[in-house]
């Protein structure tokens, strides 16, 4: 008895500490590719919502998202994306400096 009351002490003291760090993920260190992940899992989920009603258009729906023209749209959103994000990152770290340095005096 006494055992499992540690041992369920134990665990809430280990959930409590790990979770919120886990959840918890601040705006200056997300990576660059959550931007692509959200359009990607939207489509996905998009898709199987589709496909669960019509498998015919979601042939329809795969073989225009694999077509020439979306793919390279696709792929110029991408970049586009990827140098917006590390334009942004820069743009913070320039905040941040100017934040310690003029404000802080640091």
């Amino acid at each position: 008895m006494l055992q499992s009351r540690a041992l369920v002490i134990a665990l809430i003291l280990l959930l409590s500490t790990t979770l919120p760090e886990v959840q918890s993920k601040s705006i200056f260190e997300k990576d660059r590719r959550d931007l692509l992940a959200i359009p990607e899992t939207i489509a996905s989920y998009f898709y199987e919502a589709v496909n669960k009603v019509s498998p015919k258009i979601s042939q329809f729906l795969l073989d225009t998202v694999q077509s020439p023209s979306v793919v390279a749209a696709r792929q110029r959103f991408a970049r586009e994306a990827a140098r917006v994000s590390i334009m942004f990152e820069q743009l913070i770290e320039k905040i941040k400096n100017l934040w310690y340095t003029s404000v802080l005096g640091y």
